[in-house]
């Protein structure tokens, strides 16, 4: 807290000192399109939150649907036009006959009541769902549900370790310098030597398939952006007052790195945080369409989108549909709020 003299005289009135993080709240409050894609952010990751917790989407490998059933809208709206296939009870056999009039259909039916009798009868599979089925009559609002909560989970804690990796290695690189400096730039230029998409391809191969996996592949091979940036601040910072007064009151050097230049360039690593979550997410699709991803026990837009073209083929697109919209909203919004809080985390704007 600060202090104001009143100019009458009378007690001194307290105004709140503001940090970077309050001020930064302010400027995002103030940001209509920043603050509305915050909360559309928070709203995913609360429904990844359910599915975490099992309270949505664990049953989308149940086969609760007739194959490629339709969404509800496009169903009803066929029944209304009168476009639904014909019942099986107006079919027509290869013989001209219609099935009540064909013997041979009557004595199956009387042979299958019969049997049905010591049979459990199968569960009806629905003709319909919100969204739709897949091939396999599993319910894509499900899947989907589950689908966001995989690629979050991949691009939270890749992008996290990432920006672990990174954040140290820049940090020991920019602060001591010299030697250390010289074989760190060396090891990231031979790293960013190799085109991203082939060292990532190059890691899964070798690593496999699995959540596990594909979160340490991403994160192993997206580190050299926040590397280089953390390495430029503290350049910068560690030859500054605050530092060389630390360094006199006898600091260890982890404490001046991690301790009180760190914190000045936390501002800096959300904002890389968010960058890395929107990339990894993308990278988890290419994996997961491209075979390299999660397992076949799991589900992740990316494999939702590796059934999609045998099903355009057949004119079936509500899976396609669900996994863009999902997809490209959470990715919008996650980098709109990006740009948001690097405006709103700039020191220089006033």
């Amino acid at each position: 807290m600060t202090t104001l003299q009143n100019p009458a005289g009378a007690a001194p009135a307290a105004v709140p000192s503001r940090s970077l993080w309050g001020l930064g709240w302010q400027r995002l409050k103030r940001d209509r399109i920043g603050f509305a894609c915050l909360w559309i952010v928070l709203a995913f990751m609360l429904l990844a939150l359910t599915s975490w917790l099992g309270l949505s989407g664990r049953n989308w490998n149940d086969e609760v649907a007739v194959s490629y059933a339709p969404p509800t809208w496009i169903y009803q709206q066929a029944h209304k036009t009168g476009a639904a296939r014909p019942h099986a009870a107006q079919a027509v056999d290869g013989t001209g006959l219609r099935p009540q009039e064909d013997p041979i259909w009557a004595e199956t039916q009387a042979a299958m009541k019969h049997r049905d009798k010591y049979v459990t009868p199968e569960v009806k599979k629905a003709d319909a769902l919100p969204l739709g089925a897949d091939i396999r009559g599993r319910d894509i609002l499900d899947k989907v549900i589950k689908g966001t909560s995989t690629s979050l989970f991949v691009g939270l804690f890749g992008a996290l370790l990432s920006v672990v990796i990174g954040a140290s290695l820049g940090a020991c690189a920019g602060f001591f310098g010299r030697k250390v400096d010289d074989f760190l730039m060396w090891f990231y230029n031979v790293f960013t030597a190799m085109p991203d998409m082939l060292l990532l391809l190059a890691f899964a191969a070798v690593a496999g398939r699995g959540l596990g996996t594909v979160i340490l592949v991403l994160s192993l091979t997206s580190w050299p952006g926040t590397f280089r940036l953390v390495r430029a601040e503290f350049i910068k910072l560690r030859s500054r007052e605050f530092v060389q007064a630390a360094d006199a009151i006898g600091a260890s050097s982890a404490r001046r790195m991690f301790v009180h230049i760190l914190p000045n360039v936390s501002h800096l690593l959300l904002v890389q945080f968010s960058l890395l979550m929107v990339g990894l997410i993308k990278y988890e699709v290419i994996l997961s369409f491209l075979g390299f991803g999660v397992d076949s026990r799991q589900v992740s837009w990316g494999s939702m989108l590796s059934e999609v073209p045998e099903e355009l083929m057949q004119g079936y697109w509500w899976q396609l549909a669900v996994v863009v919209a999902f997809m490209s909203l959470l990715v919008t919004a996650f980098s709109m709020l990006t740009d948001s809080l690097r405006d709103a985390l700039d020191p220089k704007v006033k």
